[in-house]
């Protein structure tokens, strides 16, 4: 199946997901803009991992369909699929690394994956991602485990990024985080996504990168979507779980501290 909006890099149709008995999605549906960051939240259990997977092509839902870049994933060939893991980025919680490979390693393994470069070729574009992230070319060296939290996460997506992705999915990218880390990671992503014209597909339960980086949120509750809209609009939406998300106290904090931000940035523009 081949998309028919150029704007939809993604296109989720009429999806159901399910695991023996238990019915994660029904009949949901979903269009990614090419361009936006799109925040996917929802309760424990509504499935938010799950339909990143299917989006992906990790697993094969049970129905509907989830179009990526005008290929169907649950029945693309394996040069299709071949061919969109190269225009895809995918960042799991902590990281995800090779623990038995250093940092530098684990970014090569999708270059080498995926073409054929010599290895003076290889430091050089492993070191660029290092830099992209924020990392110093020593980190190239280190293992997972001589790494903190944050530079793990950093790690991740220098690997995630490693093939030039016009895509990048990003699984509960600031899970376990300090205040402080999880706002530097936020700015990093969406300095990330203007400088290299990337759509971001943010699963996350952090209030404040709604705030900070997403253009659009999509709740997912009763087994499909119940809104995707712009933040301001979405927290108004009448729905008990999205009422009681948005507008208590921690919501009231992350919208105080993203209105701050933004009066920041207009007394300096």
């Amino acid at each position: 199946m081949v998309s028919t909006n150029a704007e939809h890099i993604i296109e989720v149709r009429g999806l159901h997901s399910q695991f023996g008995r238990q019915v994660v999605h029904h009949a949901l549906d979903l269009d990614v803009r090419r361009g936006e960051v799109l925040g996917v939240i929802g309760g424990s259990g509504t499935g938010k991992s799950v339909l990143l997977r299917s989006i992906v092509g990790l697993r094969k839902p049970e129905g509907g369909s989830a179009t990526v870049l005008g290929v169907d994933m649950a029945r693309a060939s394996d040069r299709e699929r071949r061919l969109i893991e190269q225009r895809c980025g995918l960042l799991f919680q902590d990281g995800a690394l090779f623990s038995s490979l250093t940092v530098g390693e684990n970014i090569r393994v999708p270059l080498i994956e995926h073409h054929r470069l010599s290895a003076k070729l290889l430091d050089e574009l492993v070191a660029l991602k290092l830099r992209l992230v924020g990392l110093s070319a020593d980190a190239a060296h280190k293992y997972p485990s001589q790494l903190s939290g944050g530079m793990r996460k950093r790690a991740g997506l220098a690997r995630a990024l490693a093939l030039d992705p016009e895509l990048l999915f990003l699984d509960e990218p600031t899970a376990g985080l300090d205040p402080i880390g999880a706002a530097q990671f936020d700015e990093l992503i969406l300095s990330l996504k203007r400088a290299l014209n990337l759509t971001v597909f943010l699963v996350t339960h952090d209030l404040d990168s709604l705030y900070a980086i997403c253009d659009r949120i999509a709740v997912l509750a009763d087994r499909q979507v119940v809104v995707v809209d712009t933040p301001d609009k979405v927290e108004n939406y009448e729905h008990a779980w999205v009422r009681d998300y948005f507008h208590g106290p921690r919501a009231r904090a992350a919208q105080s501290s993203a209105a701050r931000r933004q009066d920041t940035a207009v007394s300096h523009g």
